[in-house]
């Protein structure tokens, strides 16, 4: 009897990224079936429905009454999404100051730079890239 090689299993949180990097790329929301298509048609349309309730039971997505289903739309973008998880994680710790500083301590130092730019302007009520200008703000 001949064998059959193991199946490959996908990293954690692959087909959640490339079903919210079709809903980004959208210009409107789309149905399981159009995340499907989009995705190539290399997935199921029962897995693609799956992964998409995990992401509204999540936050991630919201979903809209379109028929007999539901019409999808990210919540927010990939930057918003990643703080967003940064956050989730941070308030997992009872010692924010520790993890904190375990954060800082592993940036490079364009990172930290950039760190150092947004939070100067912080107080400006700051939310994009580094300003021009930006000071030096805390120590880090």
């Amino acid at each position: 009897m001949a064998e059959t090689p193991p199946v490959r299993r996908r990293p954690a949180g692959e087909l959640e990224a490339s079903v919210l990097a079709a809903l980004w790329a959208a210009e409107g929301p789309l149905s399981a079936a159009a995340v499907q298509s989009a995705l190539g048609g290399r997935l199921a349309r029962t897995t693609v429905t799956t992964i998409l309730t995990r992401l509204h039971d999540k936050g991630a997505v919201s979903r809209s009454r379109v028929g007999r289903g539901f019409a999808y739309s990210p919540i927010q973008d990939s930057a918003g999404l990643t703080a967003r998880r940064m956050r989730n994680e941070l308030d997992k710790q009872p010692d924010r100051g520790t993890a904190l500083a375990r954060f800082v301590s592993q940036l490079t130092s364009e990172d930290a730079e950039l760190l150092r730019n947004l939070l100067g302007g912080a107080g400006d009520g700051v939310r994009g890239g580094p300003q021009p200008g930006a000071g030096d703000g805390p120590g880090l």
